[in-house]
């Protein structure tokens, strides 16, 4: 399945429970909510998104707390979880996706290699949860795998709750 079939049928789900969706991004600089915003009618249930690139901007724009990027650091899941959360406040969605994660070819460490990408995600209900994935490729494949990861997570979130 390709990008703009998960995004119409993650569209479809959301419709069907009358909710809205968020994104916060910084790995992917914005490339969900463009694969989303390219769905004809997606403004019934896409309600915006953040792009969060810089670690002054994650505290700003969707007040993740600074002493948690100090310990946790950018790529993590403390931070994508927090991300969401407060995305999805902000704006006053149900669902929300996060992304952060080290896309290269630089700024691999041991712990957190290229590729290594965080991706939360906040239901209906507001419960949260995160995942780590390591990608492999380039920037670009990185990126790409990183959105189409998000939103077929956030597909099969919607496809598993009967409500």
């Amino acid at each position: 399945m390709n990008l703009q079939q998960i995004s119409t049928l993650v569209g479809q789900e959301l419709l069907r429970r009358q909710q809205r969706l968020i994104t916060v991004e910084s790995c992917t600089g914005g490339s969900i909510a463009q694969v989303i915003t390219a769905i004809a009618g997606s403004s019934a249930w896409f309600e915006g998104g953040f792009i969060t690139y810089s670690n002054a901007s994650k505290v700003a724009l969707v007040g993740v707390s600074a002493a948690v990027l100090a310990s946790a650091g950018a790529v993590s899941a403390e931070v994508v979880e927090a991300m969401v959360a407060g995305g999805c406040q902000r704006i006053g969605a149900q669902w929300g996706v996060a992304v952060s994660g080290v896309a290269g070819p630089g700024g691999g460490t041991p712990d957190k290699p290229v590729g290594t990408v965080y991706i939360a995600w906040q239901d209906g209900k507001q419960y949260i949860w995160s995942c780590r994935f390591f990608f492999e490729g380039d920037r670009e494949e990185v990126r790409l795998q990183t959105v189409q990861a998000a939103l077929q997570g956030l597909l099969s979130a919607l496809r598993s709750y009967p409500w």
